[in-house]
């Protein structure tokens, strides 16, 4: 059984996560993955090529996250032309039908970190959001979050909003470039829409001479050690090897003729000094979730 996996690019440790995470689904059921990158980050091209190349090698199945919302479709069409089955992960398919849609409520995840941020400043002080690309439909839910839970705090002011791409280097860059150009540079946090981007934007503030509070998501490895040793406050859990895990899951258990949920979606944990080691190890170590793990936890929860 062979299960062509997508993921958008190689800089964002969570698709190194969520690679990881579907090799460990398809060792566990017995089928065999190849992966399909994109070598520029987020590369719409690239990917559409990518897509023909899998198509010429038959998969049985597709697991899916589109770079972009709507400029893959046709070479999406393409694969369920072929009679290939396919299931998404953290960005949906809306051009075919699919399989199943397995992501992180990525708009409560922004929303819950934007608001522990917020609290923990006593509601009040100047924020620079830095987003992820302009078109990533994470990004735009995560700025979403960030927006509905400033509206609760009337003393927060989001001063600007800095475009990240979801690089640590453009992140960087970018922060820095801002901090320099503003007459009145002073913030007093950074809400950013992921944690590579964040530890750009604490390279940024070191180097300026700022000192401001940093929230991320993702709860990537990468970020520990900024949590251990305080330049990041916290991060929210967006756990894309869990969702290429079941993801994968999904996919064998469908050819396999079994009935698979069509809608899965991730709960929102903070992450903060307090439960850290929970975290602090590599992706190969932390613990996954089986699709029977979670349907008994969400039998328990009911």
């Amino acid at each position: 059984m062979k299960l062509a996996v997508f993921t958008k690019n190689r800089t964002n440790p969570a698709y190194t996560g969520a690679r990881l995470g579907a090799d460990r689904a398809a060792r566990l059921h017995g089928a065999q993955t190849t992966h399909f990158v994109p070598q520029e980050p987020d590369n719409v091209e690239q990917q559409i090529e990518l897509i023909d190349q899998a198509l010429a090698l038959r998969p049985d199945a597709v697991v899916m996250s589109p770079v972009h919302s709507t400029k893959v479709d046709d070479a999406i069409r393409r694969i369920h032309a072929a009679g290939i089955p396919i299931t998404a992960l953290v960005s949906p398919v809306n051009a075919v039908p699919c399989v199943s849609f397995i992501n992180s409520d990525d708009y409560n995840l922004a929303l819950e970190i934007a608001r522990y941020l917020f609290k923990h400043m006593q509601g009040n002080g100047r924020i620079l959001v830095v987003s992820g690309h302009i078109d990533s439909s994470t990004s735009l839910e995560r700025l979403r979050g960030f927006h509905a839970a400033s509206r609760e705090f009337p003393g927060i002011t989001l001063a600007d909003t800095v475009v990240g791409d979801y690089i640590r280097p453009t992140a960087y860059r970018n922060t820095k470039a801002w901090l320099a150009t503003q007459v009145h540079p002073h913030i007093d946090a950074c809400l950013v829409a992921n944690d590579i981007m964040a530890l750009g934007v604490i390279d940024a503030l070191k180097e300026t001479g700022q000192s401001a509070l940093v929230v991320g998501v993702n709860a990537i490895p990468e970020a520990i050690p900024a949590l251990k040793n305080g330049d990041l406050l916290a991060t929210a859990d967006f756990n894309a090897m869990r969702m290429a895990y079941l993801a994968a899951e999904v996919a064998v258990r469908h050819l396999n003729g079994e009935s698979v949920p069509q809608r899965i979606q991730l709960p929102v944990q903070i992450v903060n000094r307090e439960n850290l080691h929970q975290y602090d190890q590599p992706y190969e170590d932390r613990n996954i979730l089986t699709l029977d793990e979670l349907a008994s936890i969400t039998k328990t929860r009911s």
